[in-house]
């Protein structure tokens, strides 16, 4: 065992002996890497982002968000960590779906809120997801996250010399990617049955648990495309769990359904449910370029609920496809109006204002929307403006932002990275390297490995006499151009050398190199 996979070795053994902890929830020792501080730091740092690229909180009634919180604060004290500080919000989203952040931060969408029945279901998606964040199943998928990536680095180091090496690292980084985006079916049961015990102590019938799961197989039969991309894809259902949470239900107290007033609290929902549809079905004319079926969908959903920021957002876009850019501007500005808290709006108002030449508003837009979450687009848009205001660095921060989401755009970002960093660190981009020839004379290879073709390359060798001392130095220019990724090679005209430790007193570094205008 080499030094590196000892060392490694030695640190993933010191994980083992110093995390351990007790569940909350079940009370078994189970192996954690996240403390309840870090937990809690994580759910805080990620609820509003996870929030705004959901739809955003449904505003239009906010009496179903108290009530949701009402409901979920019940379960949450009988819960087996009542200090955690939870929070319940409800979002304006349409897929059916229900989710929880480390440290008790739970939103579940409107969409699933119109396919409950009663309270106690509500109460049942509720428990479900408080045992997510009381029995840190978040933690234990984080836990396991890290661990893959230290056994990750022992394969990695272990096959360092092996042509297998890039091969074995990515199935690696891609299984433990596919783990992490769904509990384990230990984690769904877990939360299921202790979900049912925090119902039955708040004073809710555990059967809304069996109706609930009841209702998802059914429309997990159906196939119904929004269940199978949303709740389906974290939650998935089955018999097997109907089953269970029957035969835990017989073992609990009956308790309340609280039907009538969850039908009541859900009046606004169910009114404004065909707006919705007619939304759905914008979006379907939208994505096949028909903006004059979608127009005509959307102006039915606003006649039913004008207050929905998305449904004018939308209508915007429409118009925007029709080359009507005054009457999109003024329906991203109306959608800004009814909800000033979506990013969404002020990006489309803030893109279409910086494509006509609105740059000083366009900034005042993009910005808003990045600060209330960062995206590709408006980050690449701010970069340009920064470029073109000669604020060179803070334009690389917004490049190296849109960078991370790849693509086509992420491409572009780094060529804009590549441009402005060229010239001051060209050693980045253009690599350099000392070798000798078979008859004993050194040449220099030079790759371009910046993406872009560049031009006016030199490069300097200096001769090392001792380990921090220069003795003599050259500069080589490179004639013509260099195209992306490709390797070319400078004589230096010293030579013949006798030995390879000779040849390896000379240091090479790119000093100067320039983007291809």
């Amino acid at each position: 065992m080499n030094r590196a996979i000892r060392a490694l070795v030695i640190t993933l053994s010191s994980f083992l002996f110093v995390s351990c902890s007790v569940n909350p929830v079940t009370g078994k020792n189970e192996l954690s890497l996240i403390s309840g501080a870090q937990e809690i730091a994580i759910g805080e740092q990620n609820y509003a982002p996870s929030q705004q690229a959901q739809g955003g909180r449904y505003y239009i009634d906010p009496e179903v968000e108290a009530y949701v919180a009402e409901v979920g604060n019940k379960l949450a004290a009988v819960s087996d960590r009542p200090d955690l500080p939870y929070e319940f919000v409800v979002l304006n989203n349409s897929v059916p779906n229900a989710w929880a952040l480390p440290g008790g931060k739970i939103a579940i969408n409107r969409g699933l809120l119109t396919h409950l029945e009663d309270e106690s279901e509500l109460a049942a998606v509720l428990g479900h997801e408080i045992v997510h964040a009381a029995a840190r199943h978040s933690a234990a998928q984080m836990t396991r996250g890290t661990l893959i990536g230290v056994g990750a680095q022992i394969l990695a180091i272990s096959l360092a010399d092996s042509s297998y090496s890039p091969l074995a690292n990515t199935a690696i980084q891609i299984g433990s990617a596919a783990w992490m985006a769904r509990y384990g079916r230990s984690a769904e049961l877990e939360s299921d049955a202790y979900g049912m015990e925090y119902m039955s102590q708040a004073g809710y019938d555990p059967q809304g648990a069996v109706k609930l799961q009841q209702t998802f197989v059914k429309l997990s039969e159906g196939k119904q495309s929004d269940f199978v991309s949303g709740l389906f894809a974290s939650h998935p259902p089955s018999q097997d769990r109907v089953d269970a949470n029957r035969e835990r239900a017989l073992s609990l107290p009956s308790g309340e359904n609280y039907a009538n007033r969850y039908q009541a609290k859900m009046k606004q929902i169910r009114k404004d449910e065909p707006a919705y549809k007619a939304q759905e079905e914008a979006i379907k004319a939208l994505k096949k370029k028909n903006s004059t079926a979608a127009l005509k969908y959307l102006d039915k959903a606003i006649s039913i609920q004008p207050a929905d920021g998305y449904f004018w957002e939308l209508r915007g876009h429409a118009h925007k496809m029709q080359k009507n850019y005054p009457l999109a501007e003024k329906d991203f500005t109306t959608a800004i109006t009814k909800n000033p808290e979506l990013f969404s709006h002020y990006l489309a108002r803030g893109m279409l204002r910086y494509e006509h030449g609105s740059k000083s508003d366009a900034r005042s837009d993009l910005q808003k929307s990045h600060q209330l979450l960062p995206t590709q687009a408006a980050s690449f848009l701010l970069g340009e403006l920064s470029l073109a205001d000669n604020d060179q660095s803070q334009a690389i921060q917004y490049y190296q932002s849109a960078a991370q989401g790849g693509g086509d755009l992420g491409k572009q970002a780094l060529g804009k990275i590549t441009r402005l960093e060229l010239p001051q660190s060209p050693h980045k981009y253009i690599l350099s390297q000392a070798y000798l020839t078979d008859k004993g004379y050194l040449m220099v290879a030079i790759k371009n490995s910046s993406g872009i073709a560049v031009e006016n390359v030199q490069v300097r060798i200096d001769q090392m006499s001792g380990p921090y001392s220069v003795s003599a130095s050259a500069t080589l220019s490179l004639p013509g151009e260099m195209q992306p990724g490709e390797q070319r090679s400078l004589k230096t005209g010293v030579g013949p050398i006798d030995s390879v430790e000779q040849a390896n007193n000379y240091r090479t570094q790119v000093i100067t190199a320039h983007p291809k205008n």
